[in-house]
């Protein structure tokens, strides 16, 4: 409680995750995923949580491997019987079974992994959850009218994906209907490409922990074939580990915050306007989306160049249309 009180900072963005993007009720129930990394967050989005009223439970359990590894049973059973979940977790629970069973009974989900305190306090969760809205909308309703989309980055991208017939992800912060789910901090437009179809060079300009500096891949018939770079062998090791769809091109991301900043945190940094993201791995959270894989990771790029059949959308990391 001490700590809570002396972090109103942090106390007011769990209370925008509770009641703006969330808007929980007091007649609802609210679980909170948490693990032994990130107690102080769950400890805060929990208080917000029982302010409302609601009927407030926190389940800890010891942090995952990988993003995309399933949590225990008990949690995933939990998660299917609350009206609303938030999960602050060190790795992602996104693209997981019990995450889209929680979702298909109807739990409004926030997926927060790696978040900071400082993300809460003065980063992408104090933004502006109605622009966030408006521009990810804009970007979801151009994707949807598209075929192919090219990109293009300093580091050395130069990538063809067919998106044609796969419907974005809205990803605007605020889920207030039943089996809404997305990230907290939000924004972003994001779909799963047409599988086996993309080709051309994939420069990853960080992923977290995982790559810091740049990484070359060979992209052929949408997969992941060669890699270089000092940070190559760390990330083929851990597809390698995970299962042969692993490889596989997940993701097309698209940032939409202008709060969020880079800050070696995937879940933030993947939100900031003008900046894409391309993931490998799962991507059946997506409509489409028929790779099933254990894991799931979004690597960054810097600076884009993004076009729309042809059409620039993104320069150099500038949106190009009406912001």
């Amino acid at each position: 409680m001490n700590w809570m009180l002396n972090n109103l900072s942090v106390m007011k963005g769990a209370w925008t995750a509770v009641k703006v993007c969330m808007n929980v009720k007091s007649d609802e129930t609210v679980l909170v995923v948490t693990d032994t990394r990130k107690l102080r967050i769950a400890e805060a989005l929990a208080y917000a949580s029982a302010m409302t009223g609601a009927q407030t439970t926190v389940s800890i359990m010891k942090p995952a491997e990988s993003h995309g590894e399933e949590p225990p049973k008990t949690i995933r059973e939990a998660m299917k019987a609350a009206d609303v979940v938030f999960i602050p977790t060190s790795r992602s629970l996104s693209h997981t079974d019990a995450r889209r069973e929680a979702s298909k009974r109807g739990a409004r989900i926030a997926s927060m992994p790696g978040i900071t305190e400082d993300m809460m306090s003065i980063g992408g969760l104090t933004a502006n959850y109605t622009e966030i809205a408006e521009l990810t909308n804009k970007l979801a309703l151009m994707l949807e009218k598209t075929r192919e989309v090219e990109i293009t980055t300093p580091s050395g991208t130069n990538l063809k994906m067919i998106i044609e017939g796969r419907k974005p992800i809205r990803d605007i912060g605020l889920y207030h209907n039943p089996g809404d789910w997305g990230n907290l901090p939000a924004g972003e437009a994001c779909l799963a490409p047409v599988e086996n179809a993309a080709q051309g060079i994939l420069v990853i300009d960080h992923m977290g922990e995982i790559v810091r500096t740049p990484v070359k891949i060979v992209i052929e018939n949408g997969r992941a074939i060669n890699f270089a770079g000092a940070d190559a062998l760390k990330l083929k090791n851990i597809l390698d580990g995970a299962d042969e769809n692993a490889f596989n091109i997940a993701e097309l991301g698209i940032g939409t915050n202008r709060k969020a900043r880079l800050t070696g945190e995937v879940l933030e940094d993947e939100k900031v306007l003008g900046t894409v993201h391309v993931a490998l791995g799962d991507n059946t959270s997506f409509p489409g989306g028929r790779n099933k894989s254990r894991i799931h990771l979004d690597g960054m790029l810097l600076k884009p160049t993004l076009k729309m059949d042809g059409k620039v959308i993104i320069e150099n990391g500038k949106i190009k249309f009406g912001t």
